[in-house]
């Protein structure tokens, strides 16, 4: 069965269009340590979205580094959201920056898909704001296709049913937004959306499980879950009162954390859960406002609370909402099959349920990122080898921690990893700069250390060296390929360093105590 048509408004950039960045300058807005947004400055000089933030400033070392801000892009949406709203009710909201409504309605009332298209982009662009209109069978293929049209003068890309996997067969695999899926495949000569949907669906499924298997439905033209059939004559929303009414936000946040969980339960005692939910409210002045939220996996109770912050905060700040809170209303308005959750053999441990409950009310205050919790993880480097995942979130790496990782350092690990490498120079005896040619010949023997602190500059003797271990990154990927080598080195004052070296410059990426 088709995906139904769905018109896509996209405004690219979008985390730095809301913060007022400009696109002639070099920014990038970082999420979890790699590039989430990068303006178009930036791209000229070799950024691209997920690269690591120090890859990225490799590329440009002046680049402006802004961190991700989901309340001001969703604040900032909300006027865009509100001229498509004019035109077309009910507006899904994907993500900030990307929107989605059905194309069957609006197009019989208009007079096909191109005139309410066109309708929309002239009033988005009226607000100022750059924006692409893509119409397909589908929110990723009307993604594509808005993406298609930004190259187009008239920035409009319609895709008949009949032309969808036409149309997709020649996009790059990156374009299914998994990494390291998409990482896999082009290894495997998987490269473009038709080589995926030409495999059989139940091999691709077997060999990549459940992310393959919303793959290759997507390259095929289909949805990334099929929908489960709800019954009508049940009402799987939940709502509450307000008494007395709520004059701020952050009690009506609270409430729609407990009530996501009322409403998960009543999902979970039907094997479904929610992919996309509708938020309404009503004030003490009578208004009445709703919104559709998508999320790309499914809807926990946190990220429901987290939506409901965010357009509660867009309302107030565009003064589309004025009165108190006096009811908070959750419907699940889209529901798939729930794949459900492994528990433990001999049930959950209640110290564990009280830090899980206390880590969600502070998530639910101060945000999803702003509680993180350590996990191992694959890599060379030792700044690679840990990352901080936000509390709720597991790490899905295409090469687990505990899988050989040519070129590792070996053990002992580290005691102190910066964050990002400091520069230091390596000199000879001589007092020239010590350099490492192609075939990782060391010009000569390191025997100086220069250390640059805050206010001062240390320069220690080198006692000890090993190295160098070249490594190779991402040799199959030019914009991401590295090339560089390592060192292990021991000063007089007894303390060790572990240095690379790339493109003729020293940097301290650890220390050992």
């Amino acid at each position: 069965m088709n995906a139904p048509r769905v018109l896509v408004v996209w405004c690219p950039d979008w985390p730095l269009i809301a913060a007022g960045t400009e696109p002639s300058s070099t920014a990038v807005v970082v999420s979890s340590g790699r590039v989430a947004a990068c303006t178009a400055a930036a791209r000229t000089a070799g950024v691209r979205r997920g690269q690591k933030l120090r890859d990225a400033q490799r590329y440009c070392p002046d680049v402006t580094v802004l961190e991700e801000d989901p309340e001001g892009e969703t604040r900032a949406f909300e006027h865009v959201l509100s001229a498509i709203e004019d035109l077309c009710p009910r507006v899904e909201v994907v993500r900030p920056g990307l929107a989605a409504i059905p194309a069957r309605g609006p197009s019989r009332y208009y007079g096909g898909e191109e005139a309410v298209a066109s309708r929309v982009r002239d009033a988005v662009l009226e607000r100022n704001f750059i924006c692409a209109v893509g119409v397909a069978d589908g929110v990723f293929a009307a993604d594509l296709a808005a993406r298609t049209a930004y190259d187009d003068h008239d920035g409009l890309c319609l895709v008949p049913s009949s032309k969808t996997s036409e149309f997709l067969a020649p996009h790059p695999v990156s374009a299914l937004d998994m990494p390291d899926l998409a990482g896999i495949l082009t290894r495997l000569g998987i490269r473009t959306l038709g080589d995926l949907a030409a495999l059989p669906a139940h091999e691709v499924l077997s060999r990549f499980g459940s992310a393959g298997g919303t793959a290759h439905r997507l390259a095929s033209g289909g949805q990334a879950r099929p929908p489960a059939a709800r019954p009508t004559e049940e009402d799987l929303s939940v709502h509450l009162d307000f008494d007395p009414p709520l004059d701020h936000s952050e009690p009506a946040v609270f409430a729609a954390k407990s009530l996501a969980d009322q409403m998960h339960a009543k999902l979970g005692e039907r094997g479904l859960a929610c992919v996309r939910v509708e938020i309404e409210v009503n004030t003490t002045d009578g208004q009445t406002r709703s919104r559709l939220w998508r999320h790309d996996g499914l809807l926990s109770s946190l990220a429901v609370a987290e939506r409901v912050r965010w357009q509660l905060d867009a309302w107030r700040t565009a003064g589309q909402l004025t009165g108190d809170l006096t009811h908070l209303l959750l419907t699940p308005d889209q529901v798939v099959v729930d794949t459900g959750r492994q528990l433990a053999l001999w049930g959950q441990s209640e110290v564990n349920e009280r830090v899980a409950r206390a880590a969600t009310r502070l998530q639910v205050m101060l945000g999803h990122a702003a509680v993180t919790r350590p996990q191992l993880a694959g890599g060379r480097g030792p700044g690679e080898q840990a990352a901080r995942v936000p509390w709720g979130d597991s790490l899905t790496t295409a090469s687990p921690a505990n899988r050989p990782w040519p070129g590792r350092i070996p053990r002992p690990a580290p005691s102190t990893v910066h964050t990002q490498p400091q520069p230091v120079q390596v000199l000879d005896a001589s007092g020239a700069h010590v350099t490492v040619s192609g075939r990782s010949a060391v010009s000569a023997p390191p025997a100086r250390l220069v250390v640059s602190h805050a206010s001062r500059k240390e320069e220690l003797a080198i006692t000890g060296w090993t190295g160098p271990w070249p490594v190779r990154e991402y040799w199959w990927e030019r914009s991401r390929h590295r090339r560089y080598a390592r060192f292990q080195v021991i000063t007089d004052d007894g303390r060790a360093w572990l240095l690379t070296v790339e493109q003729g410059r020293w940097w301290l990426e650890a220390a050992y105590t």
